[in-house]
């Protein structure tokens, strides 16, 4: 993994501080949240935090899913200074290759101006939707 960082799903290491302020101040999907609200979200999804070697929390992202069928990939989050060197890919990549996501037979998200990064991992925009994408790994009969 770059830079020795690792990812985890213990939500123990998670900062919600952190996390919270990225959504509330530089975010432009979650401005209206409230601390309270962050401390819901992350106990009711599948969260991912990605740490450099030092333990400071580099990044942010969470599957809110039924474990079997469905999953939706929210608040994908790269803090600053670390945007741009690949964190993004590489916590991706390990969300795609996570067992329970990697097992499920829908993913869906929504993004204003990531579509070429989510395109890499099978996700296709939805119709004429400006935001919403799908990984559909259904196979109809």
């Amino acid at each position: 993994m770059k830079d020795n960082c690792y990812i985890s799903t213990d939500k123990k290491l998670l900062s919600v501080t952190k996390i919270h302020k990225y959504l509330s101040t530089v975010s432009y999907w979650g401005r209206q949240r409230s601390f309270e609200q962050v401390e819901t979200i992350i106990a009711n999804s599948l969260c991912f935090g990605m740490y450099s070697s030092a333990n400071v929390q580099i990044g942010f992202a969470r599957m809110v899913t039924d474990g079997v069928v469905f999953g939706n990939l929210m608040d994908v989050i790269i803090f600053e200074p670390h945007q741009g060197k690949g964190y993004g890919k590489e916590l991706l990549s390990f969300i795609m290759d996570h067992q329970l996501v990697r097992n499920l037979k829908t993913l869906a998200l929504k993004t204003k101006d990531a579509h070429g990064m989510y395109e890499k991992y099978g996700f296709k925009r939805i119709g004429e939707s400006e935001l919403w994408m799908a990984n559909d790994r259904v196979v109809l009969l």
